[in-house]
């Protein structure tokens, strides 16, 4: 077939944040939009739930107001290193915990509200005409935006496969009751299988998203092994009552894929946009998908166009990001991280806006560090 059913200026595979925020980009441009999601919502995400303030930034830009509502902010942030050294600080801007189930479908209903048609369907082909793009034979699109996650359909279209290890990590998440921890996230990384950490974010209501994660290097991590580490590092929590204990695939960036060729653009996950530094992803999941969404509208070259605003936007980040997952690699320069962030607040700052935002490796945080290091 060539299409000849349902024909829309842009096909957004995936509902998730990025392309919710690709579907708000390309309707905020006069487009006719497809949002296709292979589930209802609202529904179940395995994440950490941890929403920066540069992620609200970008979705205030594409008009959505109010996602936070209801959800305390997090005004600060305990970090210890593998050698067990503790900081905690302030952060700059206060962060939220909200849970994928309330985000994810604030963010698809805003979409929807700003007239984009959801439909459920399990995207199967995607075959890019040169001109157009077709959709499972039935669907006509002038170019389609992949949102659909680590194993994205349309990265393999694009000849694309996915992370393999060193650049793929796994990770468990669950909801644990946590009543004492409301004021500061935590994260608590560790020396055995090392890059790896747990987390604890509260979510405001006593209870926490907690989880534990860990790079895979070509051996295979069981579901018991992540609950084994998560419960060691978080002893003062009852991780065993945890509800919603799900693992997840993050795939880092320090392995990304071509951003989009021809009418084929890719955003998020599928894209691998996962901090490796951090392993936080909605920040440039909505970034991206924003950036796709304006991109996806160009009549001549939409991939091109949107290679170019991500360079433009974060190829700088992405190659301090790369660098520091390169260099916190040494357990030891972690440690001399924590120590010179707990010295200064403006090495702390700059190492959020690098693991939560689109910062960079500043001359203060290296010598900071590198004098950490030397006073130990």
């Amino acid at each position: 077939m060539d299409g000849g059913g349902d024909r829309f200026d842009v096909v957004v595979v995936g509902a998730g944040p990025a392309g919710a925020a690709a579907a708000l980009a390309a309707r905020r441009a006069g487009a006719g939009v497809l949002l296709l999601d292979k589930a209802t919502f609202p529904r179940d995400k395995p994440c950490g739930d941890g929403i920066a303030p540069h992620a609200l930034d970008v979705v205030r830009e594409l008009g959505v107001s109010g996602v936070e509502e209801g959800y305390a902010p997090v005004p600060a942030l305990r970090l210890v290193g593998p050698g067990g050294r503790a900081v905690a600080r302030a952060h700059a801007r206060v962060v939220y915990t909200i849970p994928r189930m309330v985000f994810d479908r604030r963010l698809v209903e805003a979409a929807v509200r700003a007239g984009a048609v959801l439909r459920r369907h399990a995207v199967r082909r995607v075959e890019d005409r040169g001109g157009y793009v077709v959709v499972d034979g039935e669907i006509r699109a002038g170019a389609v935006v992949g949102a659909d996650g680590a194993y994205s359909l349309v990265r393999r279209a694009l000849g694309e496969p996915p992370n393999g290890p060193g650049h793929l990590a796994l990770a468990i998440r669950g909801y644990a009751e946590a009543p004492e921890i409301a004021a500061e996230q935590r994260i608590v990384t560790t020396a055995a299988g090392w890059p790896a950490y747990a987390w604890a974010f509260p979510i405001g209501d006593g209870r926490a998203n907690i989880g534990y994660g860990e790079v895979l290097r070509g051996r295979p991590l069981t579901r018991e092994h992540l609950l084994d580490r998560l419960a060691a590092l978080l002893p003062d929590l009852d991780t065993a009552a945890a509800a919603g204990l799900r693992a997840h695939h993050l795939p880092l960036s320090t392995r990304r894929p071509v951003a989009g060729r021809g009418r084929l653009l890719l955003a998020g996950d599928a894209m691998s946009l996962i901090n490796p530094f951090t392993g936080e992803g909605i920040f440039y999941a909505v970034l991206s998908g924003a950036l796709a969404g304006a991109a996806a509208l160009d009549p001549g070259a939409p991939a091109r166009r949107y290679r170019a605003a991500l360079r433009r936007r974060l190829g700088a980040h992405l190659r301090h990001s790369r660098a520091a997952a390169a260099l916190s690699s040494q357990r030891w320069i972690v440690d001399a991280a924590v120590r010179a962030a707990d010295r200064d607040q403006r090495v702390f700052d700059a190492l959020i806006e690098l693991g939560l935002g689109d910062g960079r490796l500043t001359p203060r945080t290296l010598a900071s560090v590198a004098a950490a290091t030397l006073n130990r």
